[in-house]
């Protein structure tokens, strides 16, 4: 029973010294490993839109080939409509860029125009999109509809589960091409003895996992030395 018990003590000892997300390893040739990490810029923000369904506020620059009287930048109204010239208002909300540009096409081809080739921009988003990954209870792809920090993304993802690492959350970022990445401390940022960190859209969080809270977990919630400590 005695060895039992040392190799128990050995096994949680060897999950406690490791967890499934590693340190961010600093000779990376793929990611710039910082204490912080900058602001995106505004170019880096507005990429990867294609998949983006527009909305109210949105701000977007449609343009027509061979037709520069019919450009126009505006933003989306509030019920979700934006007015064009020849064709009036018309409905962009829940549409990607590209689903607004066949709509547009469809109601000036014929009427106006033989063979319209439109494109549509997203000059600046209304609600970007966070990755949340890891130890979470629903990892996905959220909005980010207002200013939001590393605590508020982990929340909008149902917040953390329970074999959760919170020393180990990493924030990946692309910042002038390049892709960056910090590891934080869930619990420095709780107790106040440093910042929240603001998320940016594109961004990816990345919530470390606990060798031993998963191991725990698995056993399900039942003290791993209740197992080889009989009760006489």
């Amino acid at each position: 029973m005695f060895v039992r018990l040392v190799m128990s003590l050995v096994a949680i000892s060897g999950l406690a010294a490791c967890s499934s997300t590693p340190g961010l390893d600093r000779n990376s040739q793929v990611v710039a490993v910082a204490e912080t990490l900058p602001a995106p810029d505004a170019n880096e923000v507005t990429a990867g839109l294609s998949e983006y369904r527009l909305g109210p506020s949105d701000e977007i620059e449609i343009a027509v080939f061979n037709a520069p009287e019919l450009e126009r930048k505006g933003q989306i109204d509030a019920a979700g409509n934006i007015l064009l010239p020849l064709i009036g208002s018309v409905a962009a909300g829940g549409m990607t860029p590209i689903e607004l540009a066949d709509q547009i096409a469809d109601q000036l081809r014929g009427r106006y125009i033989r063979d319209p080739q439109v494109s549509v921009n997203v000059l600046k988003a209304r609600a970007h999109t966070v990755t949340v990954d890891g130890a979470v209870e629903k990892p996905g792809i959220y909005p980010i509809s207002g200013p939001m920090t590393l605590q508020r993304a982990i929340a909008t993802a149902e917040g953390l589960s329970k074999v959760a690492d919170t020393d180990k959350v990493i924030i990946f970022r692309r910042v002038d091409g390049q892709k960056m990445a910090a590891m934080f401390d869930l619990n420095e940022i709780r107790s106040g003895r440093v910042d929240d960190p603001q998320i940016f859209g594109n961004d990816i969080v990345v919530v470390g996992e606990s060798g031993v809270r998963r191991f725990l977990s698995e056993a399900n919630g039942v003290p791993l030395l209740s197992r080889f400590i009989p009760i006489l």
